[in-house]
């Protein structure tokens, strides 16, 4: 009998249950401020998901935090904590500026393969060097890549006063060129004949960051590679015994890692912004970390809660917008979700598991002593 809670209720029922948790505290919070949490609710639903504008944010966000999830997903399996996604994600903005500024392109497939390369370059070799650390060093991850985000700000704050910047007063890129500009979910759904908001600002790295989910599913359950990386986050000790290198795993999986948060610069930098600006990021380094957690560390899982935390951020803003509740209100919501989904998983999962044990369990029925019984037999 396994003392664990079946896979389904883990993957399903866990997150749920944090879900209602956190959503009956945030209806609390609004309520307590004097709104109501019943309107704010529908407010949030009409404005990510009541028409093609708010869906148009709501998946732009969700694309940001499928590359970031993915990418803390692919470390959290090799037992690294890879919190450096903001800093790659900038480094990886860097690269598609350098690519699309000072290279012509003669369409935006061939600028789109491009940028897609230079970003995960940029942001596989970001996070190689904290990578690098920890497998020859001994240097901890999390303080390693934390660090590096602040180099990477530096960085950015650096080409942007300097080499890179356009003239004027802000500190940015010039836009780049027409050619390089990616289609528009507007542009991609008018080819079907589907009327779609040209205002929102998705755009087709949405199945770029879709394509990246299934790849990473393939790698990590139907390579070898993958089982690899999964058996050293299992156990060390066991993976060493049985033959693989942790320095090699340690480094491949914090490059993959990288090269999946500086991919996330082709949906804001070149798809969204057009051009490098400061703060490229928007914070979206530190989301994943939720949504890897919530997700449960499998790309299908990430999916799902990258689509939950895009519709958080659309929904919140309309929040913002329309009712009289501050922005710093609906950071206090997200709060909640991430308290509930990550920090407060065990508090959900162990009373479940307890549940789940005692429905499993039956009454022993007393076992014969061998030594009676074959007495009782002789007789």
């Amino acid at each position: 009998m396994t003392d664990r809670m079946p896979a389904w209720a883990d993957a399903i029922l866990v997150p749920l249950i944090s879900l209602i948790l956190a959503a009956i505290f945030s209806a609390i919070v609004i309520a307590a401020i004097g709104e109501n949490p019943l309107e704010a609710l529908n407010l949030m639903i009409e404005g990510a998901l009541g028409s093609t504008y708010g869906w148009g944010y709501t998946l732009y966000y969700a694309t940001n935090f499928m590359f970031t999830g993915l990418a803390v997903s692919i470390a959290f399996h090799a037992r690294m904590f890879n919190i450096g996604g903001e800093g790659q994600v900038l480094v990886g903005g860097l690269g598609v500026a350098i690519i699309l500024l000072y290279v012509p392109m003669p369409h935006w497939t061939v600028a789109l393969l491009a940028a897609m390369l230079m970003a995960a370059l940029f942001g596989a070799a970001w996070a190689a060097i904290p990578a690098y650390l920890q497998a020859k060093r001994g240097s901890h991850i999390v303080i390693t890549t934390i660090m590096f985000n602040f180099i990477a700000a530096a960085l950015l704050n650096w080409a942007l006063v300097g080499p890179l910047k356009a003239p004027g007063q802000e500190p940015a890129t010039t836009r780049f060129a027409e050619a390089t500009h990616l289609p528009t979910l507007h542009d991609v759904f008018s080819v079907i004949g589907i009327d779609w908001s040209s205002a929102a600002p998705a755009n087709v790295t949405l199945f770029v960051a879709v394509a990246a989910c299934i790849g990473l599913w393939a790698l990590i359950w139907r390579t070898r590679l993958g089982y690899e990386i999964r058996a050293f986050g299992a156990s060390e000790p066991a993976a060493k015994y049985a033959g693989i290198n942790p320095t090699r795993i340690i480094m491949i999986s914090m490059l993959i890692s990288g090269g999946l948060a500086g991919m996330m610069a082709i949906n804001n930098v070149q798809g969204e912004a057009e051009r490098l600006v400061l703060n490229a990021a928007e914070g979206a380094g530190f989301i994943g970390i939720a949504v890897a957690l919530m997700g449960r560390s499998h790309p299908f899982g990430v999916f799902l809660a990258a689509l939950l935390f895009g519709f958080l951020y659309q929904g919140g803003a309309e929040l913002a917008l329309w009712m009289n509740i501050q922005r710093e209100l609906i950071v206090v919501i997200q709060a909640l979700v991430i308290l509930f989904t990550g920090a407060l998983d065990n508090m959900i999962r162990m009373p479940l598991e307890r549940m789940f044990l005692t429905f499993r369990r039956r009454p022993d029925a007393p076992k014969p002593d061998a030594k009676s019984t074959s007495a009782e037999a002789a007789e």
